[in-house]
């Protein structure tokens, strides 16, 4: 129910997203910046960065070999009242799968619409 802009802000802004996600985050607002979520628990570089519209990272769980990463696509756009977000990551290995996109529901998902409705 928030406008493009505050889903941007939720994901970009490191206090909005250790507000909504519970663990602290280190996040640059450059391309080619880096970040990191959950005390560092998972980190990557922003690849593009368009405010109020698209976030691409290279992104990473600390427990994937060193060098592995996937690449991950926020897509916003307005829908009614609120934002639409479209969600892509490419290049999980299979066995990966099942944990991270459970993580994403139960860790983002989940935590950032109650924390946009607050809003």
């Amino acid at each position: 129910s928030a406008a493009p802009a505050a889903v941007f802000e939720a994901l970009m802004d490191a206090n909005t997203h250790a507000a909504f996600t519970g663990a602290p985050a280190e996040i640059s607002r450059e391309v080619g910046g880096a970040f990191s979520a959950y005390g560092g628990k998972i980190g990557g570089i922003n690849l593009e960065l368009v405010p109020g519209k698209r976030i691409v990272q290279a992104w990473r769980p600390g427990n994937f070999p060193e060098g592995v990463f996937t690449l991950i696509t926020y897509s916003l756009a307005p829908e009614g009242g609120g934002t639409k977000l479209s969600f892509t990551q490419q290049a999980v290995p299979e066995s990966a799968f099942e944990h991270l996109d459970q993580g994403w529901h139960d860790r983002y998902w989940k935590p950032l619409k109650a924390h946009l409705e607050k809003a």
